[in-house]
């Protein structure tokens, strides 16, 4: 299938890269089908992703594997609110958060209260929200992204 992107251009997924949120993500209910992309130059161990929707070409969120900004990421999470997602094991669980990059990258931070948790088996997802205020919404990750690229 090809979808049209505003980042990537016109893209070709196969149908089992399709990642289905039975209730959309926070702030857009209706937008239910995702595919995860990357930057090609830079692989997808650059550590930025793009959650892009199939459905709406101009929408796609900048996401990461949270224990790249905060090792210790560990929020408790009710099992009730990922009953829809089927069983979730250590090898077919994702976990990702949303990036914020600002015209001033050293403003750049992550969500870890807003985490996307998906089953890749069977290709559903959600997003919730941690309670408490253990993980912020805006986590600053630029000196992150700094060391490691010093360290490449």
């Amino acid at each position: 299938m090809n979808i049209k992107t505003k980042a990537f251009g016109e893209v070709e997924i196969a149908e089992d890269k399709i990642i289905t949120f039975e209730n959309g993500i926070i702030g857009f209910p209706e937008l239910k089908r995702f595919t995860l992309l990357h930057d090609e130059d830079r692989g997808a161990g650059a550590g930025i992703r793009f959650l892009q929707s199939v459905d709406e070409a101009g929408f796609a969120m900048p996401v990461m594997d949270p224990l790249i900004a905060n090792s210790d990421y560990d929020p408790e999470v009710d099992d009730e609110l990922l009953a829809g997602l089927g069983e979730l094991t250590d090898e077919n669980i994702l976990v990702l958060v949303t990036v914020t990059i600002p015209s001033d990258l050293t403003q750049m931070s992550v969500n870890l209260q807003g985490p996307i948790i998906i089953n890749v088996e069977e290709r559903k997802a959600c997003q919730l929200i941690v309670e408490g205020s253990a993980y912020p919404v805006k986590y600053p990750i630029y000196e992150v992204f700094k060391t490691r690229k010093a360290g490449e």
